[in-house]
């Protein structure tokens, strides 16, 4: 490996990458000159000392070397596969083309040959960290149903009807977030009466429902939200 200054600034937040290598000489100048260039590096000697590091620790991108005692990097490969889609890049003196498509098949993203220039290894892995997708946003859970004029804040368990609240026994109000919680979904009545900790029977529902359409619905004969599932329950379809 020859020494090429590379000037480009490093990135705001270094990519974590973790070396699996068995040449201590190589490892060390290879995360002198990375480090040098924008990542924070991790070293691993071998398969074993590599997985240790994977359960501690998270990376950006592995640089994997196939020819190491024990298991080969193409067998470590293999494994992480099954786990993980962390980017590997295999840097490596198996040169041949049947050597770079084994590692392309067990789900490399790069393979570079060794001896290599250590700007195009920098290159590659910079190609590689931005193909990877950024962290999904956390999905939000949905904090208001609308149900026509009415909607029902779930953080609250307060019905509003264009804007003013609507009044809810404790009876109506737990069955309604019941229904709420598992909207679109069927509900039993007997899930429902355990739900809301009626003490009658499960017609207490039925009476329950009965006034919270009269709060909802414009048409209790024609439930558009409320609606009944014959033979087990009840159901919430907000809009």
């Amino acid at each position: 490996m020859t020494s090429v200054d590379d000037d480009a600034p490093a990135p705001e937040v270094a990519p974590h990458l973790l070396i699996v290598d068995d040449d201590s000489r190589l490892r060390a100048v290879l995360k002198r000159y990375l480090v040098k260039n924008g990542f924070l590096v991790t070293e691993a000697s071998d398969a074993r000392d590599a997985r240790a590091k994977l359960k501690s620790l998270e990376f950006d991108l592995l640089i994997l070397d196939v020819m190491m005692p024990g298991e080969t990097g193409f067998e470590l490969l293999s494994h992480l596969r099954k786990e993980t889609r962390v980017p590997v890049l295999m840097l490596t003196a198996m040169s041949e083309p049947s050597d770079r498509i084994n590692g392309l098949e067990r789900g490399a993203d790069d393979y570079l040959p060794k001896p290599f220039e250590p700007r195009e290894l920098v290159l590659r892995l910079r190609n590689i960290l931005a193909r990877v997708p950024p962290p999904a946003a956390p999905v939000e859970p949905v904090a208001i149903l609308r149900l026509g004029d009415c909607a029902l804040d779930l953080k609250r368990g307060e019905l509003t009807r264009n804007g003013a609240l609507v009044h809810l026994t404790a009876g109506e109000a737990a069955l309604l977030m019941a229904l709420a919680n598992r909207a679109g979904e069927p509900v039993s009545r007997e899930a429902l009466s355990a739900y809301s900790q009626f003490s009658g029977n499960e017609r207490t529902v039925d009476v329950q429902i009965t006034r919270l359409r009269r709060k909802i619905e414009r048409d209790q004969k024609y439930p558009r939200y409320l609606q009944t599932v014959r033979g087990t329950g009840y159901v919430l379809k907000p809009d």
